[in-house]
This record gives structure tokens, C-alpha cells and sequence, in this order.
């Protein structure tokens, strides 16, 4: 018989709210997990390993602009711009880095031209990646870019959620929807098909991941200069608010 604290024990989700060890040059763009025991993190210039209490296993440094990332079959792969964002001449230079998400090793790189405003993350869900980025000022609608596991272009598809500053940042699918974060704490989620359902302010920016039992993970970071550190705060489906940040009292 399964005593009251194996049952709570079991009932936990394999992750939890989690300082990432360590600062850094740059901003945090983004965060997943191997669903697991690690947690990836995208610090601009450096991508970084941890186990689930935040202790760095390995880090490496990396060109600007390392975006957004998703674990997808062993590997990590993460949207790089190497070009400028938010340019309404679309003078970007877009790619999708893959990393081994054991030891971080570069494993593969794939162009994605075709995200016109900068490419800035990317998630995977159902045989396919989508990646996001940029907008200029003015433009209402968001565009995602849908690839199969080989990086050929199946589809751009068209969001209509007015505009969001700087595009969208991070994106996950979980829950049955899409969640995509963006600057100014906005929150946008849409159906499987890129239907707009919801828009909220939330802040999700830094990262969101979805997670078993139905919860997530938010990316958060302060600092400045070079003294950049990043947070991993575990959060619920609401209905009102999109998503709230998980109380002490509820871990």
C-alpha cells in the first residue's frame, strides 16, 4: 500500500522553481528540458546545462544571438541570427543550431531564410518545428514559420494578434495549445492550427516550457552588464490570467 508521502512524492512534477548557478554576459533568450533531469538555458552567448536544482553540467560559449530552444530527440536545437532583428528589409541571417543535449557539441546547422524579421526561437511539437521572431513597428499580424525534421519550409503561417513588441520571443506547445511569449509581458496562445485563442499579459518572455502534470516553466533574468542570471519559476494554467507564477505555499 502506497503510504501519503510516497503518494505526495510521486504527485510532484519533475521540476521545480530553480535558480540557474552562475552569471552571465547576456540576457537569458530562452529555457526547456529533456523532460527529466536537465534544464537548458540560452544566455545570448553562452548555452548552458543544468541538472534540475540548477547545478551547471556543462556550458559553452556561442555566436550572437543564440534565441530561444527545444529539446528534440537527444539534441537541443536553438534559433541564431546573425543579422538584424525587427528590420522591415528583412536583413536578417537565420539559423537553426543543433546541439548533442549531453555534452553541447554542435552537431548540425540548418538556414532558415525564410523568417523574414529575424528568427528568435524555436519549438517542436507533433513532427514538426516551428520558429518565430521579429516584427517591425506598425505590422499587426506575427508569422510562423513551420519546417518538417529536416528543416524544409511546409508553411507560413499568419497570426493575427496585432502587434507585439519585437515579435514573439519563446514558444511551446503544451496543454493543447501553443504559447507564445513576447516582450511588454504579453502572452498570446492559439490552437494547433495557429488560431489566435487567447491574449494575455504575462510575462513569459525569458522562456515558457510546458512540463508533465500540466504546469510550465517561465524563464525570468536580472543583472546587468556581464552579471546576467536566470530563473526557472514553475507556473499553472489560468484561465483568466492565461498563466500565474506558482505560490511557495503550492511547491
Amino acid at each position: 500500500m502506497q503510504s501519503n508521502a510516497d503518494s505526495a512524492q510521486s504527485s510532484r512534477p519533475p521540476f521545480s522553481s530553480v535558480d540557474c548557478e552562475g552569471t552571465y554576459r547576456h540576457h537569458l533568450q530562452g529555457i526547456c528540458t529533456n523532460e527529466v533531469d536537465a534544464i537548458y538555458w540560452s544566455f545570448t552567448t553562452t548555452l548552458v546545462k543544468t541538472d534540475r536544482d540548477g547545478n551547471v553540467r556543462t556550458k559553452v560559449e556561442v555566436p550572437r544571438h543564440y534565441g530561444d530552444l527545444c529539446f528534440c530527440d537527444g539534441a537541443i536545437h536553438v534559433a541564431v541570427n546573425f543579422g538584424r532583428f525587427n528590420d522591415p528589409e528583412g536583413n536578417a541571417d537565420n539559423w537553426v543550431y543543433v546541439h548533442d543535449a549531453d555534452d553541447l557539441k554542435l552537431l548540425s546547422k540548418h538556414e532558415s531564410s525564410e523568417v523574414f524579421y529575424g528568427a528568435g526561437g524555436v519549438a517542436y511539437h507533433n513532427s514538426k518545428f516551428i520558429v518565430i521572431g521579429g516584427l517591425p513597428e506598425g505590422v499587426e499580424e506575427n508569422y510562423i514559420y513551420e519546417y518538417d525534421k529536416d528543416y524544409k519550409l511546409a508553411n507560413k503561417h499568419v497570426l493575427i494578434s496585432g502587434y507585439t513588441r519585437l515579435g514573439i520571443q519563446t514558444a511551446t506547445f503544451a496543454a493543447g495549445l501553443w504559447w507564445f511569449g513576447c516582450y511588454g509581458s504579453k502572452l498570446l496562445t492559439t490552437d494547433e492550427s495557429f488560431n489566435l485563442i487567447g491574449k494575455y499579459d504575462f510575462d513569459c518572455a525569458l522562456g515558457v516550457v510546458g512540463i508533465s502534470g500540466g504546469t510550465f516553466l517561465i524563464g525570468r533574468g536580472r543583472g546587468e552588464g556581464d552579471q546576467r542570471t536566470g530563473k526557472a519559476l514553475l507556473a499553472d494554467v489560468d484561465e483568466e490570467a492565461g498563466l500565474t507564477i506558482r505560490s511557495v505555499a503550492k511547491l
